[in-house]
């Protein structure tokens, strides 16, 4: 009869072992990206829509950029119609942004419903970690350290009448106070529900964002069509800037792909500040 070693008995066990700590990194990395897509899904209930993967970087990760220079950075913002400020300041901020599309509304921090559906996403004032990053911005720009454009490109496809909004309300210096207002989980709601780019829908757009501007003055503008052709301006300057999807923030000329956290744009915001 053949004789049984110890070195044949632990054998079994050596592999047995491999396959439990297979199966139990298989569970482990299985239960993060269920929690991951439960996540998105929360939201995704919310808006009805779907939303590009590209838009919800992990925290901490930037997404993978084309090679863009200042210089075209500079151009951009030259021919943006939205814009505070001019190209001599040491640091550019750019917001390549939907006012219909989700992550936007989180980067706006103007929407908390939205935000607190995600621990990801969820406001320091409400318990969280995330720092919006437009208030930052804004901030920046009052301080006079930096210049800031926006820019629109459809990245959730319901948001040209609101646009078309900030454009009027740019136009009459009131641009902040009407963004504030459609970035909200209201103006979210009546342009992704009622509005959906519908120009005969200007009336209800102008009496939602009545207490901030006058309603009859915004009908007027949007009824105008004045603006019908800047869609398609904006949409061209994102493109030669590589951008695909919404939100999108450029600091200089480094791109934040999607819904980053203002913590995670730091360091480069003080090293363009810093510099000579």
């Amino acid at each position: 009869m053949e004789r049984i070693t110890k070195k044949d008995i632990r054998q079994p066990l050596v592999s047995n072992t491999a396959f439990q700590i297979s199966v139990i990194l298989c569970i482990v990395v299985g239960s993060f990206f269920m929690g991951s897509l439960w996540t998105k899904v929360r939201i995704l209930e919310k808006t009805g829509q779907n939303v590009p993967v590209s838009a919800t970087p992990a925290a901490g990760q930037q997404a993978a950029q084309p090679a863009i220079t200042l210089a075209q950075v500079k151009d951009v913002f030259n021919k943006s119609f939205v814009k505070f400020g001019d190209t001599k300041k040491k640091l550019l901020l750019l917001e390549i942004s939907d006012p219909s599309c989700p992550y936007c509304h989180i980067s706006s921090g103007k929407n908390r419903e939205l935000n607190n559906q995600s621990d990801q996403f969820k406001l320091m004032e409400d318990g969280g970690t995330y720092v919006a990053p437009v208030p930052e911005m804004k901030k920046l720009v009052d301080s006079g350290q930096a210049s800031f454009a926006f820019i629109y490109y459809p990245g959730h496809g319901n948001g040209e009448m609101g646009v078309k909004a900030l454009y009027c309300a740019f136009e009459k210096g009131k641009y902040w106070p009407v963004h504030d207002l459609i970035m909200s989980n209201e103006g979210y709601t009546l342009l992704n529900n009622t509005v959906k780019n519908d120009k005969t829908k200007s009336g209800e757009l102008s009496q939602f964002l009545s207490s901030v501007f006058d309603a009859t003055a915004m009908k007027a503008c949007l009824d105008s069509g004045k603006y019908d052709a800047r869609l398609t301006d904006d949409q061209k300057l994102a493109t030669t800037l590589g951008v695909t999807g919404t939100p999108g923030f450029f600091v200089n000329a480094t791109l934040f792909g999607g819904a980053y956290s203002y913590k995670n744009m730091e360091t480069t915001v003080s090293s363009a500040l810093g510099s000579k």
